[in-house]
């Protein structure tokens, strides 16, 4: 009489993790408020130096996806929850926006942990910083396709210019002291969006 036996499991660390775990796992540290450890990060799953490297292409090039994608994310969350049509819908997801990254205890740890912190949110010749506009002309993009919207500008350069004025009332970018002055931002995008007033 023949007994199949079961194959044995191999012991000791499991195989490597794919792209996408490793990549939750450091939005989970960014969410949590801890810093992003690309060697920590692939200790846990078993991934090489070099494969982290084919992987995000740097550190900086994990931090940018992981803020991109909470980036991405904030977009559609302030979408849904918008109010209006059209320019008032687009002013009322910005202003979502913008007072979730003023509150943000993640976006505030991870600015205090890394010393080029800002510079990574900011820099133009970074991974972020275009990104980011990248997602917000998309989301204009969509508004116009689905909704009464006609961008003013082209809408690259509206996205553009949305951006790096949210950065400086945000993130205190420019030597005006604009920091943290939302309602002064939301004057400022409605303006830009042909809104009167305030756009409530």
């Amino acid at each position: 009489m023949s007994i199949t036996r079961e194959p044995r499991r191999p012991v000791g660390r499991p195989a490597a993790a794919t792209r996408d775990e490793v990549l939750a796992a450091a939005r989970r540290a960014f969410v949590e408020g801890r810093r992003i450890e690309v060697r920590a990060i692939a200790a846990e799953f078993g991934a090489s130096r070099a494969t982290m490297y084919r992987w995000f292409g740097s550190r900086e090039g994990l931090l940018a996806e992981v803020i991109l994608g909470e980036m991405a994310a904030l977009f559609d969350r302030a979408d849904a929850n918008a109010s209006g049509r059209g320019a008032a819908r687009v002013l009322d997801t910005l202003d979502s926006v913008n007072r979730w990254l003023i509150d943000s205890p993640p976006l505030r740890a991870f600015l205090a942990a890394e010393p080029t912190g800002l510079q990574v949110m900011t820099s133009s010749s970074g991974l972020v910083h275009p990104g980011i506009v990248r997602i917000a002309a998309a989301y204009l993009e969509r508004v116009a396709a689905e909704d009464d919207f006609h961008p003013p500008i082209e809408i690259t350069t509206l996205a553009y210019a949305i951006v790096r004025l949210g950065e400086a009332f945000v993130h205190d970018c420019s030597p005006a002291g604009m920091r943290h002055e939302i309602s002064k931002l939301r004057e400022v995008h409605a303006a830009l969006l042909g809104i009167g007033g305030s756009g409530r």
